[in-house]
């Protein structure tokens, strides 16, 4: 059955998206079978990864208009249930009992065909964001060493928190990972142990490998792949190696 595995930060497209796919890259490569889930209405990672918006998306499947099997589509980079603009709408589309139960009731079909299902949640505060952790079972946030990633990990601590009271009381936060990183800068390293600090105190941590700042990396989001596809030999595709194999560390895998 497989992990089901939640992206988020509250500060938007801040390495939440490439964190997602090159996750997901990583895990394939080191032979897991892995299902990408889209469920931010910007549709970043359905676009990165080369898919199609206009053919079944998460949408049909939270509405239970379509199964997770109709909605899967293939791409160069793996598996992909691509987003769409109507995500934008959900809050008022989606109104019924058991709304929160959405997600995790569409993918159950599929769960049994992949080692990771990787949920690329959007940043706001929303049904999709809710519907996402209740599916879920380990949350991954990337974040920037600076204030409002600080700030922005104590309000998802408390949606979570609320998630796992109501909803899904077995989820955790695996983890903060660091996006656009430098140890140069001073500031940068007191963010670090600030972060590391809040980790401690809401029973995670921040990950030992973070990825350092590159303009390689909106290269690859531009050519619409992978970091592992498009600068293999990259010190980005490096760090995402580290963070990947610390991941399957931290798994017992």
């Amino acid at each position: 059955m497989a992990e089901i595995l939640a992206i988020t930060n509250q500060k938007g497209g801040v390495g939440k998206t490439t964190t997602s796919l090159n996750l997901g890259v990583g895990l394939i490569r080191s032979g897991k079978r892995v299902l990408f889930v889209d469920v931010d209405p910007q549709c970043s990672l359905s676009y990165i990864m080369q898919g199609d918006s206009s053919q079944v998306t998460v949408q049909e499947l939270l509405l239970r208009q379509a199964t997770a099997e109709q909605a899967i589509q293939k791409t160069p980079e793996g598996d992909l249930i691509a987003a769409s603009p109507g995500l934008s709408s959900m809050d008022l589309v989606l109104n019924q009992m058991g709304k929160e139960y959405r997600m995790r009731e569409g993918l159950a079909s599929v769960a049994g065909q992949y080692d990771y299902i990787i949920i690329d949640s959007p940043p706001s505060l929303d049904v999709l964001t809710v519907n996402t952790l209740t599916a879920a079972s380990q949350v991954i946030v990337p974040a920037l060493a600076d204030i409002f990633s600080l700030q922005g990990v104590g309000q998802l601590y408390s949606t979570i928190q609320a998630v796992k009271t109501y909803c899904n009381p077995n989820l955790k936060i695996l983890g903060i990972l660091l996006t656009r990183h430098t140890d140069r800068y001073i500031l940068n390293r007191g963010m670090r142990e600030l972060l590391e600090d809040t980790a401690k105190e809401i029973g995670s941590r921040v990950f030992q490998a973070s990825v350092r700042e590159a303009v390689v990396l909106r290269e690859a989001q531009a050519a619409r792949q992978s970091i592992f596809s498009y600068a293999p030999k990259s010190k980005q595709a490096e760090d995402y190696q580290a963070f990947v194999e610390e991941f399957l560390l931290l798994q017992g895998k």
